[in-house]
């Protein structure tokens, strides 16, 4: 296959030229999911109409100034997509076909896309594991783990190669965790500039991409956002005006283990405020040092990059934690107020039944939630431009059939393995997760950088510089 596994905007350039045509590359995308995808799961549903509509794209006039000519993407399964059923993870949800594609889908289609699949999700999203009554999802770099979630499926259709590019959501780290999981990139952006889903959790959940470069990313963006000059982004971004300081410059760890090297090949050079954390969870959530590292190594490559760097001393408020579990559970509660209860799932039900609780005692996480959007974050983020730290705290957990456990399990694991994403849903500040390294499990690493309302350009700047120095991780067993 000559085209599965290329990028996006590999793919798009030799279409527009007539190097091949969108047929083609979607006729050897589908064949890649036929081969890899019964090792992964990443997809509910394959459409093979997607050959249709590639020859009908092909005799577009416009074809020539498509920006995703032909390009193959992926649409998480709470997404609408016209004439296909959209399950949520669930078989509780109507099977009834979609009226008319999602904004975020339209934009993707005019923009020369071709959708080949709708992809594997947890039930409702409401979980980081890739598990539903539609199978498990798991990861590319080891079946035996997950693909994390919600954005399970889109995430290890990219890492594994079968699309460039995939479109999924994130309402508490639902595109960064599976991102940091199958090493690819992920941004969820910041609030308002991407249409979200139609159940956005009261405005927490912004649709955003996958892409295995930060071009590719900076380009799905732009189309997403509708916005073409967020496609030049990942070339560096603009200087925004500093705040009042809760940093302090400190570069010195007896423990280091990383040796970064210089970018090469670098995008146009910028100069921002790098800060750093390590560890910013609150005291009793452990982080794993290879994370750790991998944040200092990032910080490293950045500093020599000619940014200023300065590490974070403080750890994320202690009040925040339950303030976004609170939400977390509360919102599962009113994600199932409307189906059938008979059909959910176990882990659902538990859920959503510690939520209704919390909802009832009036401990929603409201206010927290207010307090962290209304001036808490700006306060600790400091004078910074953006911030770097782990995406993850602990390696993905097993692959297996979480749905059937019940709440303790289920929540424990997940705020074990991945507690730092949720706080900036809570405030609605945009954030980008980017694979570093490899883990000493043989999983991947990636790190999170999160900045203030508006970063996106500083994000895919910034994963451009760690991509320049950190080429794109690959799992083992895929040919590309």
């Amino acid at each position: 296959m000559l085209w599965a596994g290329r990028s996006a905007i590999e793919i798009a350039t030799a279409v527009r030229r007539g190097d091949v045509t969108a047929t083609t590359v979607v006729e050897e995308h589908l064949h890649a999911i036929s081969e890899r995808d019964s090792k992964v799961g990443a997809f509910r549903l394959v459409r093979e109409q997607a050959v249709e509509e590639s020859k009908a794209l092909q005799k577009r006039r416009d074809l020539a100034e498509l920006p995703l000519a032909g390009v193959p993407v992926a649409v998480k399964d709470n997404v609408e997509v016209a004439a296909e059923s959209t399950r949520a993870g669930s078989g509780a949800t109507a099977d009834a076909p979609a009226r008319d594609d999602h904004e975020t889908v339209a934009r993707l289609r005019a923009a020369g896309a071709v959708v080949v699949g709708l992809t594997n999700m947890p039930e409702l999203g409401l979980t980081a594991f890739g598990d539903s009554a539609y199978g498990i999802v798991r990861n590319p770099w080891n079946p035996s783990r997950t693909a994390g979630g919600s954005s399970s499926g889109s995430a290890a259709a990219v890492a594994a190669g079968m699309v460039p590019i995939a479109l999924g959501n994130d309402g508490m780290g639902s595109l960064r965790i599976p991102a940091a999981c199958c090493g690819v990139l992920a941004i969820k952006p910041g609030a308002g500039l991407v249409p979200g889903p139609a159940d956005d959790w009261d405005r927490l959940s912004e649709n955003g991409p996958f892409a295995t470069t930060a071009s590719d990313l900076a380009l799905a963006l732009s189309v997403l956002a509708a916005d073409p000059a967020l496609a030049e982004a990942w070339r560096g971004g603009s200087r925004v005006e500093p705040r009042p300081s809760m940093l302090r410059s400190v570069w010195a760890d007896d423990d280091e283990i990383w040796e970064p090297q210089p970018p090469q090949d670098s995008p146009e050079p910028f100069d921002l405020r790098v800060a750093y954390a390590p560890q910013p969870l609150p005291a009793g959530l452990p982080m794993d040092r290879e994370f750790q590292a991998a944040v200092r190594g990032a910080a490293e490559t950045l500093r020599l990059a000619g940014h200023t760097v300065v590490e974070h001393g403080a750890r994320l408020p202690a009040w925040l934690g339950p303030a976004t579990i609170a939400t977390w559970l509360t919102r599962a509660a009113a994600s199932v107020s409307d189906l059938d209860r008979r059909r959910l799932e176990r882990r659902t039900l538990a859920l959503a039944r510690v939520g209704r609780v919390l909802g009832a005692l009036k401990l929603d996480g409201v206010r927290g939630r207010e307090r962290w959007s209304g001036y808490g974050a700006d306060q600790w983020f400091g004078d910074a431009d953006v911030l770097v730290m782990p995406a993850l705290a602990a390696i993905p957990p097993k692959a297996e059939r979480w749905g059937e456990r019940g709440f303790v399990r289920n929540a424990l694991t997940n705020v074990r393995y991945a507690p730092a994403t949720g706080p900036w849903n809570m405030c609605g500040w945009p954030a980008i997760t980017v694979p570093l390294a490899t883990h000493s499990s043989g999983l991947p690493i990636g790190v999170q950088i999160v900045a203030p309302p508006g970063g996106e350009p500083h994000l895919l700047g910034l994963a451009a510089q760690l991509q320049s120095a950190h080429p794109p991780l690959r799992p083992p067993g895929f040919a590309f």
